[in-house]
Order: C-alpha cells, then sequence, then structure tokens
C-alpha cells in the first residue's frame, strides 16, 4: 500500500492516446505500455523491402533516376505534411511556403556562402523552421478552415515576397548559376542523376528513421490524443499549444530539406517551388497513400509521380488534364467507393508496415 506522503500518478483518460503516453511517462508504472511502444517501433519485413528495393532502384531503373530523385523529394514533402495532418489535424494549403523557403535558402546559401550540399541542407532546414515556428502561432486556434485560410496566406505571401525581392530571389528569373560541390567530398551530381537520388534517398531515410522514432514516442502518442480530442487531451495532462507548435516547426524543418534537395539536385530554384500547385499535389499524393502511418506519403508519392510520367510521356500537351480529372473523380460521384476500396487497401499495405494506422 502507498504511503499517504507518496504522490500518486494522475489518473488518464481511459480509451486515448493520451492514456498510453500518461502511463509510460509516469514514473514507477509496470512496463505493458512500454513493451507496446516497442512492438510499435520493430521493423517489419515489408519495411525492409521498401528500403531495399529503393537502394537498388539504380540498378534495375538506371535511365529514371531523375524521376526517381523528383520522387524522392516528393515523398520527403508529404512526411513532412503527414507529420502535422496525419498526427496532429492540422490541415494546411500552403505547405509550398517551407518548401520555397528552404528552395531559396539552399540556393543563396550555395551561390553567396558555400556549395557544401550537407551545409546546406542544414540551413534551408533551419530557415523553413523558423518560418514555421513564427506561422505555428497562427494556426494554434480557430477551425480547420481557418487554419486552411492562414496556411494559404503564408504560402501567398511568400511568393509575392520572393517575386518582389528581385535583387535576392531573382523574382521570375529565379536563382540561376548555382553549383553544387560533390556529396562528402567525394561524389559528384552527374546528369543522369545517381548521385542526386542516392543523396535525396539517403537524407530521406534518416529524416524519416527520426520521424518514424519521435511517432513512435510518448510524444506522438500524444499527437495523436491532440488529433482526436484536444480539450480531452489537454484534460489528462497533455501540453496542447507546445506539442502543436513543436510539431508544425518540425514539419517546416522537413519542407525545407526537401526544398534544400530541390535546389542542389537541380541547381536551380525558381518561383515554381512557392505556386499553390505544389501544396494541391502534395494533398493529393497523401489523399493516394493515407495519413497516419509515414509511409503513405512515401508510397502516394510513388504512385502519383508514376501516373504523372505516364500520363505526361502519353499526352504531353493535356496530362494535367489527366491528373485533374483523378481528383475530380475522387471526390465527387466516385468518392465513396473509391474511398472504401482504398481505405481498405491501405489498412492492409499498413498492416505490413507496422500496424494499424494511427
Amino acid at each position: 500500500m502507498a504511503s499517504p506522503t507518496t504522490p500518486l500518478p494522475a489518473a488518464p483518460v481511459a480509451g486515448t492516446a493520451a492514456n498510453a503516453a500518461t502511463i509510460v511517462n509516469a514514473p514507477g508504472t509496470a512496463s505493458p505500455a512500454r513493451a507496446l511502444l516497442r512492438r510499435r517501433r520493430a521493423w517489419k519485413p515489408a519495411e525492409f523491402l521498401f528500403w531495399g528495393a529503393a537502394l537498388l532502384a539504380p540498378l534495375a531503373l538506371p535511365r529514371s533516376m531523375l524521376l526517381m530523385n523528383e520522387i524522392a523529394i516528393l515523398g520527403l514533402f508529404a512526411l513532412s505534411l503527414d507529420l502535422i495532418l496525419g498526427y496532429a489535424g492540422i490541415v494546411s494549403l500552403g505547405h509550398a511556403a517551407f518548401l520555397g523557403v528552404g528552395a531559396y535558402a539552399a540556393g543563396l546559401f550555395a551561390l553567396n556562402v558555400s556549395a557544401d550540399p550537407l551545409a546546406g541542407l542544414v540551413v534551408a532546414m533551419l530557415a523553413a523552421s523558423v518560418l514555421g515556428f513564427l506561422s505555428s502561432f497562427l494556426v494554434l486556434r480557430g477551425t480547420d478552415l481557418t487554419r486552411l485560410m492562414v496556411t494559404l496566406g503564408v504560402a501567398l505571401l511568400m511568393f509575392e515576397a520572393a517575386n518582389s525581392w528581385r535583387s535576392l530571389t531573382g523574382g521570375a528569373d529565379g536563382l540561376q548559376g548555382i553549383t553544387i560541390d560533390p556529396v562528402l567530398g567525394l561524389f559528384d551530381f552527374d546528369l543522369k542523376g545517381r548521385t542526386a537520388y542516392l543523396y535525396s534517398l539517403a537524407v530521406l531515410f534518416v529524416l524519416f528513421l527520426a520521424a518514424r522514432r519521435m511517432m513512435g514516442s510518448p510524444f506522438g502518442l500524444s499527437l495523436r490524443a491532440l488529433r482526436d480530442n484536444r480539450l480531452r487531451a489537454s484534460a489528462s495532462g497533455v501540453g496542447v499549444n507546445g506539442r502543436l507548435v513543436l510539431v508544425y516547426t518540425l514539419a517546416a524543418a522537413y519542407a525545407g530539406a526537401a526544398g534544400g534537395l530541390l535546389a542542389q539536385t537541380t541547381q536551380f530554384v525558381s518561383l515554381d517551388v512557392l505556386e499553390f500547385h505544389r501544396s494541391a499535389d502534395l494533398m493529393l499524393v497523401l489523399i493516394i497513400g493515407g495519413t497516419g502511418w509515414l509511409y503513405g506519403g512515401l508510397i502516394g508519392a510513388v504512385l502519383f509521380e508514376l501516373f504523372q510520367d505516364v500520363v505526361s510521356a502519353a499526352t504531353p500537351q493535356y496530362w494535367q488534364f489527366w491528373v485533374g480529372l483523378l481528383l475530380v473523380v475522387f471526390v465527387s460521384g466516385g468518392r465513396e467507393a473509391v474511398h472504401k476500396t482504398g481505405a481498405a487497401l491501405r489498412q492492409r499495405v499498413a498492416a505490413l508496415f507496422g500496424g494499424r494506422r494511427a
């Protein structure tokens, strides 16, 4: 029996993700919750197959390195949005703002300071995280519609700033003449895109490991609790605003890394990185792959880029029509059937990659 002076841990709210997070953090508690977290973090065979296939892809498709590099960058970009949409429930239509800031930061750093790719990538992440931290306070309150408008407004402001500040960004002409040193001083960027793909894949894998570890921790459980019921999570002792600011800042840093990779591997930055279609395509990627299980953004990026590549090759002038038609079909009359079929398929795939979706 506990002594009268021994403080007891606060009782968690049953039936929420905050329950597990509270139990894990409570001192002197048993280990079932920790064992649950260890099981969630354990690697599944499908995960090894996924990353093994990504690593061996250059051997199987040596002529598609540039396309695979685009897939890796889009996958990292989608991963960044999944951190806030799938786990914290924050809807954004302006995620391209962080992609663009990261791209311009990496490009300007290479032009004016150093052409080292790793240093430029760090600068891109820092620049985007600063913007994410400052704008995170704007999305703490209000409804999903309010957040949509706020995030879209931030992206439009960044676009107009880049367009108007020609002396820094080059305006409509973009940043030209960017050169990037070999990765680790050993691997030059080649025209076929082999080094670019392996470099982007390595960055994606490292950041994915960090996100996987983070979302499988009590912090990740608390984010799910906030997404499901913010009031109940707050009542169970979860710090709402601090966690939302932190995950929003981290997601911005991930998007900035994707922008930095885009600038470094293409050696060019234009206003296109801040265009609205970047954010819209990102939402479509997560619709295809699903949210709340990290691999959804990666698989969605593969399917979206392959579909876009096939359609653009078949109808170069009208490929955007078919991409738009795909979205219209999904959200109109056939939405329910497509949603049920897609949801069932995503649940099965998610089970292969580590259990149920968040």
